[in-house]
């Protein structure tokens, strides 16, 4: 006998195991949260907030973090690379915020992963990617390689710092950023420096001394907080990757298209939200 009627497409779903995309979440006491997309994940894979997640969008200088991870896959923190007047002038004519390095200088790779992530410097952005291509080309061959490798199937780079020139540096969602940053974060070497609130670099006979900030100002705005990126381009708004250990948790969460200062309230909320989810599990 033929049962009349459909089963509907969840309950299908469940009876030959497929699974369905998560829902929006938006509990009634979770934060408002006015950016473009928003997402916010702990280490245990519970979700505690999500809004356009998977919405393809640039995402400005949250690429460096790609830059970063790529970099410490390949390089030695001791080894030296020599700032040319190509990495200068490639900041400088974008109008991209900078590290303030000069034609000359020779700083170790450590010390540019700093003044890559800290200041958000597009000029050590240029000399890493440079050297580790090698070759501009190359580098973001192996950042969307990467990419692809870590599964981030929403992902696709065109620079190594984001910066609108070509394609608006390309596109992510904040799925597959929050997804970048867990894997990122595993990292001791990434974890140090995107927590580092000021990093000094003394003058030597190789380079001029550098005193770099954070641009996150999540860091002394909550409490546990381990980084990790701050963005701007016109195209991208202003976005922000955060992350932090929560009752034995680690949240990740990025807010893509904020404005400047809510991102960071607006994150440090959603973190205190995630910690009671988490308690009260």
């Amino acid at each position: 006998m033929r049962i009349a009627g459909l089963i509907s497409s969840t309950v299908l779903a469940v009876l030959v195991g497929v699974s369905q995309p998560a829902a929006a979440t938006r509990a009634a006491d979770a934060p408002a949260v006015k950016a473009a997309s928003a997402y916010v994940i702990d280490s245990a894979g519970t979700v505690h907030f999500s809004k356009r997640e998977t919405r393809r969008v640039p995402v400005a200088s949250l690429v460096k973090v790609m830059t970063a991870y790529v970099v410490l896959r390949e390089a030695r923190l001791s080894d030296t690379i020599t700032i040319t007047a190509t990495d200068v002038k490639y900041a400088a004519r974008g109008g991209a915020t900078t590290a303030g390095l000069k034609k000359g200088e020779r700083l170790t790779v450590r010390d540019l992963l700093y003044g890559l992530m800290l200041p958000s410097g597009a000029d050590a952005a240029n000399a890493l990617a440079r050297q580790y291509g090698p070759g501009k080309t190359a580098f973001v061959a192996k950042m969307n390689r990467t990419a692809r490798a870590l599964g981030l199937t929403d992902t696709r780079y065109t620079n190594a710092d984001g910066m609108p020139t070509p394609d608006n540096g390309g596109y992510s969602t904040a799925v597959d950023q929050a997804k970048l940053a867990q894997r990122a974060l595993a990292s001791d070497t990434f974890r140090t420096i995107a927590g580092k609130k000021v990093y000094a670099v003394a003058k030597t006979s190789l380079h001029r001394a550098h005193t770099w900030r954070n641009s996150n100002k999540l860091l002394s705005q909550a409490e546990g907080v381990l980084g990790v990126k701050t963005g701007y381009t016109n195209a991208a708004g202003y976005c922000l990757m955060f992350a932090a250990d929560r009752n034995g948790e680690r949240v990740v969460g990025v807010l893509l298209g904020d404005q400047n200062e809510r991102r960071f309230s607006t994150a440090e909320q959603l973190l205190d939200y995630a910690g009671e989810q988490i308690a009260g599990t």
